[in-house]
């Protein structure tokens, strides 16, 4: 009977952190799809393309080297040693030790010591990156909006890492430790690199020492993976999994395509004489968005997508001529937005008005008009996300519904209303600089 409580614990466990897994994922997923609905399924094959490319293939990072082969030892370590989860998870389940090995053979000691390379991999990417942002302080990594919070969970998450990796090694080392005095439960498992170079610093302890030292690293890797997987919808790297849906759905059009609301372009049409769409005009609640809400689900994906890394805030000619703008901000203040959006509905059954929005409350009418539209936020993300698409939905409610535009901008305006260009010249006069040549 004693000897099921630990697999009966573990199952509870697993359990537990898998219900509540389920739960935060899909409060989020509730989240995106409060946004407004937008059509993103065409060319198929063009976007698994894409996914596989700049998710999995992680083809932007490369733009910034040492940082790209820094993160691609972290992914690719973290993801392949977690292969080894099915294997303790089985353990777990049913008190078998290393359930694997009977079914690989010889190839199963092979397999942990590539997982056991990553796992170095992943410890030294991570301290360099926990140097990077407090040592160096590099400086994408120090503007205002990733101080308090943000500053934490990226340092949090990258100790976490090391932890996870060092009880994997540890685990390793007191197993093979545990064979070398040949107790009955601790088969063979051949030869392992990397923790076989501590196994003589701990080879003389007690048994009962060794048997603490394996459960306790065992238990620690396993725990933490789950508080991993439930601490991720709380967390920017939510990206680890919400990559491949955004760039599944990313835009295929040429950057600098901007989307015209089509109300808008049929009623320009018409007045001007011009073929125009004949279905009876949409019911426009709002030109633009004020709230999160007003935006796409794909928008509000980009949100909860953002890496937080600040590529996009770093080539920002906005950002970077000392403008209030940061459109890593902008993604941030999104999802912050929607975050407090669904905590009044989880609270509220509906959503009760706050007397917040996205607009006012969290991005300044001052960010939004020192964007350029130049793209260039677009092309800098790892991940295809667009902040530039939230901006102008937002400048596109203070103009369209506030009429709270520059008095330069309501001249062009005009000008493009009555002489059909910027500047202030009849149609009939445009060629006149001609005469005389």
């Amino acid at each position: 009977m004693l000897n099921i409580i630990p697999n009966l614990l573990f199952a509870i466990i697993l359990a537990t952190a898998a219900y509540f897994a389920i739960k935060n994922f899909g409060k989020i997923k509730r989240n995106i799809l409060l946004g407004k609905p937008q059509k993103r399924n065409d060319n198929p094959t063009a976007r698994l393309r894409m996914m596989l490319l700049v998710a999995f293939g992680q083809q932007k990072m490369f733009d910034r080297p040492i940082s790209a082969l820094l993160h691609l030892c972290v992914y690719v370590g973290f993801v392949v040693v977690n292969i080894e989860m099915l294997e303790i998870v089985t353990d777990g389940l049913f008190g078998t030790h290393r359930v694997l090995m009977g079914i690989l053979g010889p190839c199963y000691a092979t397999l942990i010591n590539i997982f056991e390379f990553l796992a170095v991999a992943v410890i030294l990417a991570c301290v360099a990156f926990l140097i990077r942002r407090n040592v160096l302080k590099v400086g994408r990594f120090q503007s205002a909006e990733i101080k308090n919070w943000p500053w934490l969970d990226a340092n949090l998450i990258l100790t976490i890492e090391i932890a996870l990796m060092v009880a994997f090694l540890t685990m390793n080392a007191s197993d093979k430790a545990l064979q070398l005095q040949n107790i009955s439960h601790f088969a063979d498992t051949g030869t392992f690199w990397v923790s076989g170079m501590f196994v003589p610093l701990i080879s003389n302890f007690d048994t009962n020492i060794l048997l603490i030292l394996e459960r306790a690293s065992w238990w620690v890797h396993i725990i933490g993976v789950l508080l991993f997987l439930n601490y991720l919808p709380f967390s920017k790297h939510l990206h680890i999994m919400l990559a491949f849906p955004n760039t599944y759905y990313a835009n295929l059009q040429t950057k600098g395509a901007m989307n015209n609301m089509s109300e808008i372009t049929n009623e320009v049409k018409i007045m001007l004489n011009m073929p125009a769409d004949n279905t009876p005009p949409a019911d426009i609640k709002r030109f633009g968005a004020k709230d999160a809400t007003d935006l796409t689900w794909y928008n509000i994906l980009n949100a909860y997508t953002c890496t937080e890394c600040g590529r996009c805030t770093s080539v920002c000619p906005a950002n970077l001529t000392g403008k209030a703008l940061s459109p890593r901000k902008i993604m941030m203040d999104t999802r912050d937005r929607m975050e407090e959006i669904g905590k009044n509905i989880d609270l509220n059954g509906t959503f009760k008005d706050d007397g917040k929005t996205l607009i006012d409350s969290y991005i300044s009418h001052e960010e939004l008009l020192a964007c350029t539209t130049c793209n260039a936020c677009v092309e800098a993300c790892p991940v295809n996300i667009s902040p530039l698409e939230i901006i102008l939905e937002l400048r596109r409610y203070k103009i369209m519904e506030e009429s709270q535009a520059p008095q330069s901008w309501n001249m062009m305006f005009q000008n493009m209303e009555t002489s059909f260009a910027p500047w202030k010249f009849a149609p009939s006069d445009r060629a006149k600089w001609t005469e005389g040549m």
